[in-house]
């Protein structure tokens, strides 16, 4: 029987509610399935590490997380510390250090929840954003000049790299691949941005022609919150930069009902690294113990995990297990119009998990 070690990083806010659901749940789920086990190890690093150490994680942080199968990540962000030290810090620390180049979040409405679109439901719309996770808008590159001077000057400089923007733009291809509607989706700001982006839509033109099973197509990013809202239905596979993607998946997951139902996984897919999986709702300090945290996005979250471990069955059964609740719509979170504490989510999903099939 396969043991999988598994580094759970809850982090801020609800960050640790939701991770100590999702463990719950992955323990029942391997308890049922009998097929592999789970060695979880927590570690305290976030905010209240860094009140206490200066710091958001250990200096040897990523030497310790090297060794794990996979990261289960729950949220970085405290109103006590800069928001940009507590992303650099934890969450980008490990996803650059660990070239976790592939931001994968897909998108639908589940059985029993509400789009906010007009005559949007379950089955309407399949998405998958691939987010570009190590450069682009994001890769840290710029600086501040003459500070507190009225010529004060601050620049971060967008990075493209011709074997960067290759291969997410082939990840997103062979991801296009393997679904059914084999289409992609280029979102591209080409008639701005007149270098890096011209740059990232010729690339994608030289790689298409190495998948001409794959239908394309190609969007400004302005234009596409447009078309996720007014025509959904026509999108399938979506690839764009790290800051474009990180706006448009947030949008997704508000037209799919809540952003606390919306997973995302931070993939190496060379597999020499530990690739981090987490929901993409944020520390919600305003919610935090208060217990009514929704777990769901944590949950999908651990399901996409099982899927890039090689137990696919099981990822497929602790998604299903999530849509029987979520379709019987009797324990439902606030976020989509319930009253469920996080308890009461956390248990129903483990008991569909453990009733399914008996």
């Amino acid at each position: 029987m396969t043991t999988y070690r598994i580094a759970a990083i809850p982090g801020d806010g609800i960050g640790g509610e939701v991770i100590t659901a999702g463990v719950e749940v992955l323990a029942a789920l391997a308890e049922k399935d009998g097929g592999f086990n789970l060695d979880v190890q927590s570690f305290p690093w976030g905010a209240d590490y860094y009140l206490e150490h200066g710091q958001m994680m250990p200096a040897g942080g990523l030497d310790t997380l090297k060794g794990f199968d996979a990261i289960y990540f729950g949220s970085a962000g405290d109103p006590r510390i800069p928001d940009h030290i507590t992303l650099w810090q934890l969450r980008l620390n490990i996803c650059q250090g660990f070239g976790q180049y592939a931001n994968v979040r897909p998108t639908r409405v589940l059985p029993g929840v509400k789009s906010p679109l007009a005559g949007i439901g379950p089955g309407d719309f399949d998405w998958v954003i691939v987010r570009e996770n190590s450069e682009g808008e994001y890769a840290g590159i710029g600086g501040r000049a003459h500070q507190n001077f009225p010529q004060e000057v601050g620049m971060d400089v967008s990075v493209f790299t011709r074997s960067g923007v290759e291969r997410i733009h082939r990840f997103a291809f062979e991801l296009a691949r393997t679904r059914p509607r084999k289409l992609l989706t280029m979102v591209t700001k080409s008639n701005a941005q007149r270098h890096g982006m011209v740059m990232w839509d010729e690339i994608f033109d030289n790689v298409k022609a190495d998948y001409p099973d794959v239908q394309t197509d190609k969007m400004l990013v302005d234009a596409m919150t447009t078309r996720m809202v007014l025509d959904p239905k026509s999108l399938d596979t979506i690839v764009a930069t790290n800051l474009h993607a990180d706006i448009l998946s947030d949008l997704a997951a508000a037209l799919s009902g809540s952003m606390g139902i919306a997973p995302t996984a931070n993939l190496r897919p060379e597999k020499d690294f530990p690739s981090m999986f987490e929901p993409i709702h944020g520390s919600a300090f305003d919610i935090m113990g208060q217990g009514i945290a929704n777990p769901i996005g944590a949950f999908w979250s651990a399901s996409m995990m099982l899927e890039d471990l090689g137990e696919k069955p099981a990822a497929a059964r602790l998604m299903a297990a999530i849509e029987r609740v979520t379709a019987a719509a009797d324990v439902l979170p606030k976020d989509l119009g319930g009253e469920a504490t996080t308890r009461q989510v956390t248990d129903a999903v483990i008991e569909a998990l453990r009733s399914a099939n008996d």
